[in-house]
């Protein structure tokens, strides 16, 4: 128990900055939703040239933030070494990279649908080179367990992003001015703004993480070098699969989708700006992930560690279900997170955060061949999620626009989590509580089923104050059968 309550501390000081980030981070949401309208296109753009980001960071950090933290605590490694090597190679490979997007810069910006606009393509990686080096600092501020650190410069970097953003989109345009003259109107000028403006924001980052990254030697040794290649190539390929789960229906859809680029960009748009809401539970998986990634790790060597991963998982899938209903329970009020012209897309959220529970519990089966050295095993699990996606969205998006893509997301996380649950239990057996934890499944889609079976036509209050009732009910389920109010930290003294 003293483990889980260790690894609880260190989930809700990264999780309470993930939240405050993620907040603060919402507020583009409206504020790029207000300034872009859904019929014009502009945050589809904005969609669309983000799911090659997700992509892209995958692709030059490949898989090293894992690899380092196995390497850091495995024995007989020299942790000095570690740290130097990996921060060398994503230096390396970011600066190789940059040089050659920018030399190859307009076949690849035509390739990637914005042949007007190479300067899209050109922020874009720049931003993208700087990022991937910086996970490397970043994960050895989490090995030090300094979370204060790591959540003060993420929040940072959002509200910088943010205040920049309210200045180029909403304030300066009233005034008919930008920072070197005149404003411009057109839609891509200002689409631009938020790519720039996200270039400064990592570019303020990375100066500000200086210490850890300037302050070490630029060495790589070879022998480490080359076992921990070993180690992550199954990972980059595990990352490239699973991330194309998150971002490949984003990419492909202008692609696909039956009617002009303006359509595709607007329908797109609308589904970029409704899964926002869904992102609470991609929040809590990344701070669930930030804190039991070293957790695992450092706990491989206990003889009850298998006893901790499974009571881990249960109490992860209670509180994202949690979240599910408060999020489907208080849609009427979230909605305005984003513009009015998004709503009609609001139906693919409770589908979207499905799927993202799904993919959470899929990371916590992943650890079982991350401690076993099987690493390849994710690259074929994540791997056949991709084929499952990509070909969901390929059959149904001409049909059913971006219904297709959250439908599809589902189909892919349910098929990777399934797998790894089974073929780990051969390999790695740990005994879920199984039974418990459906009990909290099927709970949660009840529950769901009445707030949807509640008619729309009713007041939104009475609405709301059901829901309120039947969230209760699921907190009170928790702390009767699992989380006595007596074992709460702090507060738990006074209910012994």
């Amino acid at each position: 128990m003293s483990n889980l309550k260790s690894l609880a501390k260190d989930t809700a000081i990264y999780g309470l900055s993930s939240i405050v980030a993620r907040f603060i981070n919402y507020l583009l949401v409206p504020i790029q939703t207000a300034r872009f309208a859904a019929s014009g296109g502009e945050y589809g753009i904005i969609t669309n040239v983000y799911a090659y980001v997700s992509i892209l960071i995958i692709l030059l950090t490949f898989g090293m933030e894992t690899t380092f933290f196995r390497f850091m605590s495995k024995e007989g490694e020299d942790p000095r070494k570690v740290y130097s090597t990996a921060l060398t190679m994503l230096m390396t490979s970011s600066m190789i990279s940059v040089l050659l997007v920018l030399c190859f810069l307009h076949p690849i910006a035509a390739a990637a649908g914005y042949a007007d606009h190479p300067e899209f393509v050109a922020v874009m990686f720049v931003t993208v080179a700087i990022d991937a080096f910086m996970a490397i600092p970043f994960a050895y501020l989490r090995y030090l367990h300094k979370p204060v650190k790591f959540a003060t410069l993420k929040i940072i970097n959002i509200l910088l992003n943010i205040l920049l953003n309210i200045l180029y989109l909403i304030v300066l345009p009233k005034l008919k001015l930008n920072l070197f003259g005149i404003y411009d109107e057109q839609f891509t000028l200002n689409v631009a703004y938020v790519f720039y403006i996200n270039l400064f924001c990592t570019i303020a980052t990375l100066l500000m993480l200086w210490k850890e990254w300037a302050t070490m030697p630029f060495r790589i040794d070879w022998n480490t070098c080359k076992r921990m290649l070993g180690y992550t190539w199954p990972l980059l390929v595990m990352g490239v699969a699973g991330q194309l789960n998150q971002a490949a229906s984003q990419i492909i859809f202008p692609r696909f989708f039956d009617g002009t680029q303006a359509e595709a960009r607007a329908q797109l748009g609308i589904y970029g700006a409704c899964i926002k809401i869904a992102m609470i539970m991609v929040m809590i998986t990344q701070a669930f992930r930030f804190a039991y990634e070293p957790f695992v790790f450092g706990k491989s060597k206990d003889k009850n560690n298998r006893e901790t991963y499974a009571q881990a998982m249960k109490y992860y899938l209670i509180f994202t279900l949690l979240a599910f209903l408060v999020v489907m329970g208080y849609l009427d009020v979230l909605k305005f997170v984003i513009g009015k012209s998004y709503w009609e897309g609001l139906r693919v959220v409770p589908i979207v955060m499905a799927a993202e529970i799904m993919f959470g519990v899929f990371f916590n089966l992943s650890f079982w061949y991350k401690l076993t050295d099987r690493t390849i095993w994710g690259a074929y699990f994540s791997g056949i999620g991709a084929v499952v996606l990509i070909t969901t969205d390929i059959l149904l998006i001409p049909q059913y626009s971006y219904m297709a893509c959250a439908w599809a997301g589902f189909a892919a996380y349910a098929t990777s989590m399934i797998l790894s649950f089974f073929i780990g239990q051969h390999y790695y057996p740990i005994r879920y509580p199984l039974k418990s934890m459906a009990v909290y499944v099927l709970m949660a889609v009840l529950f769901y089923a009445v707030m949807q079976a509640v008619p729309h036509e009713w007041p939104v209050v009475l609405r709301l104050a059901i829901n309120t009732a039947l969230i209760c009910a699921f907190v009170g389920h928790i702390l009767y059968h699992d989380l006595p109010l007596k074992s709460l930290p702090v507060v738990g003294k006074y209910f012994r």
